[in-house]
């Protein structure tokens, strides 16, 4: 999510104090990214299809689960990572404010930052490169 000056949308994870990450989630069974985008826009910020204009779709992004403890593979609904889609939604000057406060919380906080000040230490070592190279696809910021 990007405001109308181009200030990018970060949230803060509710459950790890100043780990900060755009929201994202899972695509449910026999729905389509869009619609996982629309839903949990809607459920992590509180913004619906009608306040925002999807701008740029890219997909391919993958990055593997860290090992366990024990040094064996770390999996979640089943896999040893993740493929993702990512969207860049421009939020319409009129739309009511970004809302964390959703049921349930996801996020403690928000703010718009330059794409620029994006801090790649704000995130688990294993999501970087795919958060390195979607600020690169986006916005041309090389992090």
């Amino acid at each position: 999510m990007v405001n109308p000056d181009g200030a990018l949308l970060i949230c803060e994870r509710v459950n790890i104090p100043c780990a900060w990450q755009f929201p994202q989630g899972g695509v449910d069974a026999g729905e389509s990214p869009e619609e996982a985008l629309h839903r949990e826009v809607r459920e992590e910020i509180g913004l619906n299809p009608a306040h925002y204009d999807v701008i740029d779709r890219r997909s391919g992004y993958r990055y593997l689960y860290p090992p366990d403890v024990r040094g064996r593979k770390l999996r979640k609904h089943g896999n040893h990572g993740q493929e993702q889609t990512y969207f860049l939604c421009r939020v319409h000057p009129e739309s009511p404010p970004v809302n964390v406060d959703q049921k349930p919380r996801e996020f403690r906080a928000f703010r718009w930052i330059p794409p620029g000040e994006f801090d790649l230490d704000w995130l688990p070592p294993f999501k970087r490169d795919v958060y390195r190279q979607v600020m690169r696809d986006f916005f041309s910021v090389r992090l």
